[in-house]
């Protein structure tokens, strides 16, 4: 299954890399910062249809389709994380597909076409990038570290849209990035590129795969109240285990 899913991400990226930096179609969904392209419908008709062909029994989550099926088995798919990004020709963005046996992740297949870099894991078999294996950074304290977060579409009316958590934290580190994309986020974490990630208010086709991408890779993932991360969560730290402990103490200290 996670060949399976390796090859579909690789070829639903050919989708993104025909539409990229070209003329969208662009709508809206949830508020006028949360957009939807031809691009994303494309690439998830494309990985849903491939999914029904070898696994007609399983369910499946995605973004623009919603639930579709009831099984032990859950598909995720993201057909691009990062949309927002995608629809303004910057080039940070991927395609997600996980599977959840009994609301547990099993396996992740994350793929950024641009940079030909596919990201997967499958449980208890360590993290991978292109076959190699990976693993989270040693940056153990705030202030050797380079961290990444992200905002919600609805920062300009949601109290907890995370800006006093990034004034609190930002004189605390080296520095912090803001990819976009939140599997990625993961993925960089998880290769060591970033040393921590933190963020609220997500789904989980944006990020439930990478939390076993970070824990093969060595790394600690929790809700960001210290609690255990779950598959209804929405929020996360994910960081190797001295950095976790760090980025909890300071989030819970505002």
């Amino acid at each position: 299954m996670l060949a399976f899913a390796k090859n579909t991400v690789i070829e639903a990226g050919e989708v993104l890399k025909k539409y990229f930096n070209t003329p969208l179609a662009i709508k809206t969904k949830s508020t006028e910062r949360d957009l939807v392209t031809q691009a994303d419908i494309e690439s998830e008709k494309y990985i849903i249809s491939a999914i029904q062909r070898h696994y007609p029994d399983h369910a499946i989550l995605a973004e623009e389709h919603g639930r579709i099926g009831d099984s032990e088995y859950l598909w995720l798919i993201d057909p691009i994380d990062g949309t927002t990004n995608f629809a303004h020709s910057h080039p940070m963005f991927c395609i997600v597909i996980a599977l959840a046996h009994n609301d547990k992740i099993i396996l992740t297949a994350i793929y950024d076409p641009l940079r030909n870099e596919l990201f997967s894991v499958e449980k208890g078999k360590g993290a991978f990038l292109n076959d190699q294996v990976i693993k989270v950074s040693s940056s153990s304290t705030l202030s050797s570290s380079v961290l990444v977060t992200g905002f919600p579409y609805d920062r300009a009316t949601n109290p907890k849209n995370n800006m006093k958590e990034f004034c609190k934290i930002m004189p605390l580190v080296q520095g912090i990035r803001r990819s976009g994309s939140a599997a990625l986020d993961m993925c960089y974490v998880a290769c060591g590129r970033l040393d921590g990630y933190w963020e609220y208010h997500l789904n989980p086709w944006d990020f439930a795969g990478g939390v076993l991408l970070v824990r093969e890779a060595g790394g600690v993932v929790s809700n960001i109240d210290g609690s255990e991360w779950a598959m209804a969560s929405n929020n996360v730290i994910a960081a190797n285990k001295e950095l976790h402990q760090e980025m909890f103490r300071a989030l819970n200290d505002l």
